[in-house]
């Protein structure tokens, strides 16, 4: 009789997980570069994105996790969301509430959270990883955000989510 991992419910085929997965259960790594995608439009005005893992229908859990390009004196509106999120300054400057950050500021936004104004002082990079929320359960949101053909007027976006 083989031994049941308590967290997958699957059979644990290499007991310690040393040399191999624990349980069929147990998914291996996905590995991107930002090199082989193009820019796609982000929502907002002078904002594009590089999102190298963001949820599907098949696997909603999936964060949205890339790079996002910041034209100088672009940004957004207050505006609020249900899942979390972090943000890490690759380059650039960006006032936010106020403030200036810059390059190796780490933000936190947890679930349900609101996000201040943001305004780019000069051409910048931000990595980005949205994820559900633990409290909220609610998926970050890709489809219409992150891969924008065109974009709708700030008066349309929602800033509901």
């Amino acid at each position: 009789m083989s031994e049941i991992d308590p967290i997958t419910l699957a059979p644990i085929l290499n007991p310690g997980g040393i040399g191999g997965p624990l349980t069929a259960a147990h998914r291996e790594m996905t590995v991107k570069h930002r090199d082989d995608l193009d820019w796609d439009n982000l929502r907002y005005e002078g904002q594009f994105t590089k999102m190298m893992f963001h949820p599907t229908k098949d696997d909603p859990t999936v964060p949205n996790a890339g790079v996002v390009k910041y034209l100088k004196g672009s940004g957004h509106p207050l505006h609020s969301h249900y899942f979390a999120q972090i943000w890490y300054i690759l380059a650039g400057k960006f006032e936010i509430n106020g403030v200036v950050y810059g390059e190796g500021t780490m933000v936190f936004h947890p679930d349900p959270h609101f996000e201040h104004a943001l305004t780019t002082l000069e051409d910048g990079e931000i990595l980005y990883v949205q994820y559900m929320g633990p409290t909220t359960r609610q998926p970050a949101i890709y489809e219409g955000r992150f891969n924008m053909k065109t974009r709708r007027s700030l008066e349309e976006e929602s800033r509901a989510v």
